[in-house]
């Protein structure tokens, strides 16, 4: 499997990092996804679905923050992966962030996974809804 970094960006409060895992583009946004990073998340989502890459992975494991507009990005990405024949997988949501997705019911339009791993070996299917 390819792992190399696709790309990075970064400002003082969010990283995102790319890379191409199977046929997966798996982005890991670390620190604060906000209205003042949210173009740091949405640039590299919208390359990868350019590129052919509809099926996105987005570790949640490094995210500590996520309000509104960090979730619209994060819904906007799911339109397009759809349309693409592909989705927008989330994995590993801490408590704080996976709190926000629980209030404004969000969670129940993404596939959830406890892990990248579980994410990524589910590549044929969807995660169980509500688990």
């Amino acid at each position: 499997m390819d792992r190399g970094t696709v790309g990075s960006a970064q400002s003082g409060r969010l990283l995102v990092e790319v890379r191409e895992e199977g046929s997966s583009a798996v982005v890991t946004p670390a620190g604060e996804l906000d209205h003042h990073t949210a173009d740091l998340l949405r640039e590299p989502l919208e390359e990868c679905l350019s590129r052919g890459l509809s099926r996105l992975v987005v570790d949640c494991s490094r995210l500590e923050f996520c309000d509104s507009t960090g979730l619209n990005v994060l819904l906007g990405a799911r339109l397009k992966a759809e349309a693409a024949g592909g989705g927008v997988h989330l994995a590993g949501m801490l408590p704080v962030v996976a709190r926000v997705f629980e209030i404004t019911g969000a969670e129940a339009v993404f596939t959830v996974h406890d892990s990248l791993d579980a994410a990524l070996a589910d590549e044929g299917g969807h995660a169980a809804e509500g688990g």
